[in-house]
């Protein structure tokens, strides 16, 4: 009953509403588009998330994963060495090679460590430190996940940007971007030979997926029905107080009159 009387009131109020229905379609288009009026022009914001992930097999040149010769007690410095890896996967030299694999900015790319018994929570490096403007950010970030197997030699890698794309580009480009840096620093610098160098073997290459499927028109949508039930509320309220005070001036009006008389 209360949802008619109000509906009915509104639909006195038509300039309100129609003010309102316009405010609501602005605000709507601002949160899921760029909106330009000088220029004019319009582009959509980037509000999907991409996610993919990757795993790499951390082995020497003559593989001891393969040589049945090998126990499981063999492994236990490769599996040292994945961690190892891990954390140099996530420094700023070798986020300059993954930068040029993935096509993006290395400044962009947020990286966290592989979790030890010894370190239980991600070392923050540089560049690394949170600000309260990254919530505001989450959606336009490339972020790169790293995790170390404590038992076997293999490291995992999921990777998280604005597209299932760019996601599929950086989970592999960390991989890639691993090997160029082990390469170059490996053979041209130190003159280690290949047989001195780990051998990193991608177990399948990444395939990038969007998490979040839809979220343009679920945002376009709640938008629009907040700002336009806010606005129509505000405009059931100027309404009232415009009557009212139109109310108020009549009976003062004629308490005056009757006064006069």
């Amino acid at each position: 009953m209360q949802l008619g009387m109000h509906l009915r009131e509104l639909a006195r109020l038509r300039v309100g509403v129609a003010l309102s229905f316009l405010l609501a379609a602005f605000v709507a288009l601002s949160v899921t588009y760029k909106v330009s009026l000088f220029p004019p022009a319009i582009a959509p914001r980037d509000l999907e998330m991409g996610t993919a992930s990757t795993r790499v097999l951390v082995d020497t040149s003559k593989s001891l994963v393969l040589d049945i010769r090998y126990g499981t007690g063999d492994f236990d410095s490769l599996t040292a060495r994945g961690v190892l890896l891990g954390n140099l996967m996530a420094s700023a030299p070798v986020r300059e090679y993954i930068a040029r694999r993935a096509h993006v900015p290395a400044s962009v790319i947020r990286a966290t460590t592989p979790l030890t018994p010894d370190f239980p929570r991600p070392l923050a490096s540089e560049g690394e430190q949170k600000r309260q403007s990254d919530l505001f950010k989450s959606t336009d970030q490339y972020r790169l996940n790293i995790q170390a197997n404590p038992t076997v030699p293999i490291v995992d890698v999921s990777a998280q940007a604005p597209n299932a794309k760019a996601a599929q580009e950086l989970a592999n480009g960390a991989v890639d971007g691993l090997r160029d840096y082990l390469a170059v620093e490996a053979g041209d610098v130190q003159g280690l030979s290949g047989d001195a160098q780990p051998r990193l073997t991608q177990l399948g290459r990444a395939q990038g997926v969007v998490i979040n499927q839809g979220v343009r028109l679920q945002a376009l949508v709640l938008s629009f029905c907040f700002v336009f039930a806010l606005c129509c509320a505000v405009t059931l309220f100027a309404g009232r107080v415009r009557r009212g005070w139109g109310e108020a001036r009549s009976l003062e009006a004629h308490a005056v009159a009757e006064a006069q008389t």
